[in-house]
């Protein structure tokens, strides 16, 4: 097998990268290592893959280029032939995007656009790309189901990951590229993003400083481990879309078409009151934390919670890392990392 896996300088794009390699299979990288957080962290990720990859011996590559030059693209899919595609690269961020909305074109909009077209051109067997759980904005029946409607995003991140999923759809119904979507529901584990809760509060509290709690700490996360994600991931990556035999056009469904094109739902299944998660985050860095309530911030849900029982039934998709273990492994790294 031969994998292209972009961002994978990236959080979650890192941890498949290496989890292909140590399933000893050939990976090409693609990442522009940007400055969107601190890019030592990216050059420390890519340096762990190296490792894994002259350990394993797997065959890897880097390309370090911008998904949104098309020339690069399209120069990595003739010097390569992909058995799959894993699209992780994004620029992230929810509150990010209502400040600074053309980053989001760039990289997510026009990036994705020169995926879809290198994918077809080469005849790819199988795209599999991150989605979000931001799709559901102001939806509030819980769990959040594939079935029910992505129409009311609450930010431009979300509207733009929305837009990737119905930019596939055309490409699975006009070319028969098989791609599958994988809304991912609050990833965290080591490795982590700098921008995101887990790291912010370990940073703060280990420096006596005080977490921000919006929402007065009352929301409620699917907190899923990155390992399960990625477990999760790699098996609907194994196996490409199909065209759903009974998708109805008088009654379209949200999630399957008469296209080999799908969409599922990725989390733990458990959603976890932020208050515990602090709580949990204390016990494992032996830290009592000062906590700052503030309002719902411009942007933000409340609450998550994925239904991920599609995911299941089609490739077993099990989490099974509980918050407290998770927390923990991922404060053992940053004590490591940062010595």
């Amino acid at each position: 097998m031969s994998t292209l896996v972009t961002g994978n300088a990236g959080f979650i794009g890192f941890h498949t990268a290496r989890r292909l390699l140590e399933r000893g299979e050939a990976v090409v990288g693609f990442d522009s290592v940007n400055d969107y957080y601190d890019p030592t962290l990216k050059e420390a990720r890519l340096k762990e893959l190296e490792k894994t990859a002259q350990k394993t011996g797997s065959a890897y590559t880097f390309i370090r280029a911008n998904l949104a030059d098309r020339a690069a693209v399209e120069d990595c899919f003739k010097k390569h032939r992909f058995d799959r595609v894993i699209h992780l690269a994004a620029q992230a961020g929810v509150r990010y995007s209502i400040e600074n909305p053309h980053s989001y074109v760039e990289s997510n909009l026009i990036a994705f656009t020169n995926i879809l077209e290198a994918c077809r051109h080469s005849q790819v067997p199988h795209l599999t790309y991150a989605s979000t759980s931001s799709v559901y904005g102001a939806n509030t029946k819980m769990p959040f189901s594939e079935a029910d409607s992505a129409s009311h995003p609450l930010q431009f991140y979300a509207a733009t990951k929305r837009a990737n999923e119905l930019m596939a759809h055309s490409y699975s119904q006009l070319y028969g590229l098989p791609t599958t979507g994988l809304r991912f529901f609050t990833v965290y584990g080591p490795w982590g993003r700098p921008d995101m809760a887990l790291f912010l509060f370990t940073t703060a509290m280990l420096a006596g400083e005080p977490i921000k709690l919006f929402n007065h700490g009352k929301h409620t996360r699917d907190f899923t481990y990155v390992d399960d994600i990625v477990e999760g991931l790699i098996r609907a990556s194994d196996q490409p879309a199909q065209p759903d035999p009974n998708w109805n056009s008088d009654n379209p469904g949200q999630a399957t078409s008469a296209a080999p094109w799908r969409i599922f739902n990725i989390g733990n299944n458990n959603p976890v009151q932020l208050e515990d998660y602090v709580n949990a985050l204390e016990k494992a860095l032996g830290v009592e934390a000062k906590r700052e309530l503030l309002p719902l911030q411009a942007g933000d849900v409340p609450d998550t919670y994925a239904d991920s029982s599609a995911l299941k039934t089609a490739v077993d998709y099990q989490p099974a890392t509980p918050v407290s273990d998770g927390v923990g492994q991922f404060v053992g790294w940053y004590r490591e990392y940062y010595g």
